[in-house]
């Protein structure tokens, strides 16, 4: 049973925790990064980058179905699934390979198994096969989909993400359970690829997390595009027949059934923390979630957390970005700041994408803040049009008295690219007039992130 002495011992090598790793190094601490699956985690092999992979060919796809609208001609456009998940697949791997190289490159040590907290600053690797033990311990371990009893996916019928990502042929027909980023990009690749797609959404509205504005004009696109969305709805029963799945849903006490060749569950996530010896430590959880403060310390003095396995929002660069701030703290470097949610950028793939910072305009009147909202649509701008992009629209909320910069929410090509500009602003607490006095290159869809901040203030040019 050898044992191994480290500065800072990671558990998990997603997104969170192969950064922490690789920054402590450069730190100059002895670092190491237990893996159970593989490097890069859920978001590199399963999640957000193989998924892109896809919504990228079917962004392709729908342009060569709609070649004439550009005076190009593309007759009887085809695809071939088998290849478009082996093109999937393959970034995945590609990046999951370069993840090791990151971590070789850095000295970091990688210890292939299944870590355990035993307290005291140890971590058993596959049931005590090896100890390390080490002054800092950072939890990085993610989490898995979540499952409802009685309708738990099977890898047939009912799919999670991973099956979703993965099929063995072109489903015909999806219900697709939940409306948040994971449900609505695969309904929006399914869809754009020629499946028949109904979403079923618990809530009063789809992507409910955004800006209501934005969910309105996200339900009117993809109505367009041959969406059925159903709202308020309550899933009663999963049924598998032979060939397909019914769902048995709910709409203001009467049930109506809903039958598809596949279902998709995307109703959130659940966090990895059973079977990792957090009983041997005196963390603490909430509704399984492991509670830290802005430093990502738990209770457990030396033990700290990052990423999905502490909570909401579940995104890959809110974990790297804790990452940092958690190495950064226990190395002692000048200026370290706790995160701010507020300044965490959310996005969505779909067709058309959605991004936003902030908070939205009916959380800024539920606080009684006096504010000032800016809007400029997708058809004012001459690069939208110049790509045959004319739907969407981006948002601006300003606080009326300070100019601060409250929330930006925004709709249509490429806004998950274009968001990072309000971030920044957000981040380094810029006002509405810096925002007006920043010159936007034209023609650029940008532009209408200038133009939205002129709205707020009546100063408008092009709309």
């Amino acid at each position: 049973m050898p044992n191994h002495e480290f500065d800072i011992v990671v558990i998990g090598g997603g997104p969170g925790g192969y950064v922490a790793a690789i920054r402590a190094a450069q730190l100059g601490m002895k670092a190491a990064v237990v893996e159970a699956n593989h490097l890069g985690g859920i978001c590199l092999n399963w999640g957000c980058i193989p998924t892109k992979a896809l919504l990228r060919s079917a962004e392709i796809y729908h342009h060569m179905k709609h070649a004439d609208a550009f005076g190009l001609s593309c007759e009887k456009p085809s695809f071939d699934i088998k290849k478009v998940i082996e093109r999937s697949r393959g970034v995945a791997s590609q990046l999951s390979g370069g993840i090791g190289h990151l971590l070789k490159k850095n000295k970091v040590t990688v210890f292939d198994g299944f870590a355990k907290l035993l307290g005291d600053g140890k971590v058993s690797v596959d049931g005590k096969k090896e100890i390390l033990n080490a002054k800092h311990i950072i939890v990085a371990t993610g989490a898995k989909a979540r499952q409802i009893p009685g309708m738990e996916a099977d890898g047939d019928k009912i799919w999670t993400y991973r099956e979703a990502m993965t099929p063995k042929a072109m489903p015909k027909s999806l219900i697709i359970v939940g409306s948040g980023a994971i449900g609505i990009e695969f309904a929006s690749f399914y869809r754009t690829m020629g499946a028949e797609v109904t979403i079923v959404e618990m809530m009063d509205r789809i992507l409910n997390v955004e800006d209501a504005d934005i969910s309105a004009e996200a339900r009117k696109q993809f109505e367009k595009q041959g969406m059925k969305i159903i709202t308020s709805a309550k899933l009663n029963k999963l049924t598998k027949g032979k060939n397909d799945v019914t769902a048995t849903v709910e709409i203001d006490g009467e049930e109506t059934e809903i039958t598809a060749e596949k279902c998709i569950m995307a109703v959130g996530i659940s966090p990895n923390t059973n079977g990792i010896g957090l009983e041997n430590t005196k963390v603490k959880l909430d509704r399984g979630h492991i509670i830290t403060d802005g430093y990502m310390k738990t209770a457990e003095k030396g033990v700290y957390a990052i990423g999905d396995v502490t909570g909401a929002p579940w995104l890959a660069h809110k974990a790297s970005h804790e990452a940092i701030i958690c190495v950064e703290k226990i190395a002692g470097v000048d200026g370290v700041h706790p995160m701010v949610k507020e300044n965490i950028p959310g996005c969505t793939y779909s067709m058309p994408q959605v991004a936003s910072v902030g908070i939205t305009e009916a959380v800024a009147k539920d606080r009684g803040l006096n504010i000032k909202v800016g809007k400029f649509p997708f058809m004012g701008n001459g690069k939208a049009i110049a790509l045959g992009e004319p739907e969407g629209f981006v948002k601006t909320i300003f606080d009326a008295k300070t100019g601060e910069l409250l929330g930006a929410h925004m709709i249509g090509a490429e806004v998950t690219e274009l968001i990072q500009g309000y971030v920044i602003g957000k981040t380094i607490e810029a006002t509405e007039a810096d925002f007006m006095h920043t010159i936007f290159p034209h023609p650029t869809l940008s532009e209408m992130m200038h133009e939205s901040v002129l709205d707020a203030y009546g100063k408008v040019i092009h709309f």
